[in-house]
């Protein structure tokens, strides 16, 4: 049996130990998310020492869409002279929501609501070819 020091015992163990892995990592190339991701914190770092400004744009928001009942979702797809299936299909729905709509047993959502509103008022007018 040979007897080796602490010294040499440390050496030859030290490339088989998690610490050596770990070095290695550091070697490695960033990946592309890592680098945005380093970018941005590193921007925000700089927002925070009054270095960097940040880009703004102001936008303006429509108005929340109209609320219609049941009378009046009937009404628009009257209007246009279309059947329920059509008119399930020029929305984007299937025809049970657009009778479900038209009974009062279910009421649409925001962008529902939104689509019959630019229905209603004109904006968009789907033709139907006679």
């Amino acid at each position: 049996m040979e007897i080796i020091s602490k010294k040499t015992y440390r050496k030859a163990t030290k490339k088989y130990s998690g610490n050596s892995l770990k070095k290695s990592k550091k070697n490695k190339p960033m990946s592309a998310v890592s680098k945005k991701i380093q970018k941005g914190l590193e921007e925000i770092f700089e927002y925070t020492q009054g270095k960097r400004t940040l880009r703004t744009k102001l936008i303006e928001l429509p108005e929340p869409p109209l609320e219609y009942g049941a009378k009046e979702i009937r009404q628009i797809r009257e209007k246009g002279d279309y059947s329920q299936g059509v008119f399930a299909i020029i929305l984007n729905v299937s025809k049970r929501t657009v009778q479900s709509w038209e009974s009062g047993s279910r009421s649409p959502s925001h962008s529902a609501l939104r689509l019959l509103e630019i229905i209603d008022k004109g904006i968009y007018c789907p033709s139907t070819l006679a």
